[in-house]
């Protein structure tokens, strides 16, 4: 049965793809269920840093299960499958909280989405990243188009795309797709994360909104949050609350 499991040890969480007969495929309800776990890492201020893994060994995740789109009208397979996943995919890629993605085997389409919407990678030298849609007459909508041409080169990306290459993990390494590539992939990532939970969290949750905010990952969200954190720490915005709930005229005094 496929499932995402959830486990939080201490300040690290970790999100598990389980779906192993399927290389990891995501079904509908292993959408929802990443959703739910989002949400709830999102409200849990103990949490410090996320790692995403998969069970098995041979996949990280081959993409989206065929048999959960295949046989949806044009406009379910646009509304609800490719928007609802890119919807939940970026939900993932604004984490307030840095995410490390576990790449234990070989990631393709929906799965190399999911890779590329964490903050950074680590990749056993086994592990391959695909974006083999085009083998089935459709195209990446998960942001493979969107996202990775940010974090690939553009001729690397058209090599996938366009041509169906798959590249490897010593590829990803030199193009900086991948962190670190090494056998236990696994300690690597517990290592980063380790790291993470020594340095302040309000740091590393607002250098993380400054470097999405440059490259355009919601720009417009991540300054307005920026800026409302600022104005919440002022006196005027204290009195303008107080103002407010006390029904008076409020004296701002510009501090």
């Amino acid at each position: 049965m496929s499932d995402v499991h959830l486990d939080i040890r201490g300040r690290i969480a970790e999100i598990r793809l389980d779906n192993p007969t399927k290389l990891n495929a995501f079904t509908v309800d292993m959408l929802a269920r990443l959703a739910a776990h989002l949400d709830v890492i999102e409200r849990d201020t103990q949490i410090a840093c996320v790692l995403v893994t998969a069970e098995g060994e041979k996949a990280f995740c081959s993409g989206a299960d065929i048999n959960g789109w295949g046989d949806l009208t044009p406009a379910e397979f646009a509304r609800h499958w490719v928007r609802g996943g890119h919807r939940i995919f970026d939900r993932l890629a604004r984490l307030s909280k840095p995410t490390i993605a576990v790449l234990n085997g070989h990631a393709f389409g929906g799965g190399l989405e999911l890779a590329s919407a964490c903050d950074i990678r680590v990749m056993t030298p086994r592990a391959t990243i695909a974006l083999p849609e085009a083998a089935v007459g459709i195209v990446p909508g998960w942001s493979g188009t969107q996202r990775l041409a940010r974090l690939l080169p553009e001729p690397v990306l058209k090599e996938m795309a366009l041509f169906g290459r798959r590249i490897s993990a010593e590829r990803a390494l030199q193009f900086g797709f991948a962190a670190e590539v090494g056998e236990d992939v696994r300690a690597l990532a517990e290592t980063i994360a380790a790291r993470v939970t020594e340095l302040s969290p309000r740091a590393v949750e607002i250098a993380k909104s400054m470097i999405h905010a440059a490259r355009g990952e919601d720009a417009g969200a991540m300054i307005e949050a920026l800026g409302s954190a600022a104005i919440s720490a002022s006196a005027d915005r204290n009195e303008g609350v107080s103002a407010f709930r006390e029904k008076r005229k409020p004296t701002f005094s510009g501090q």
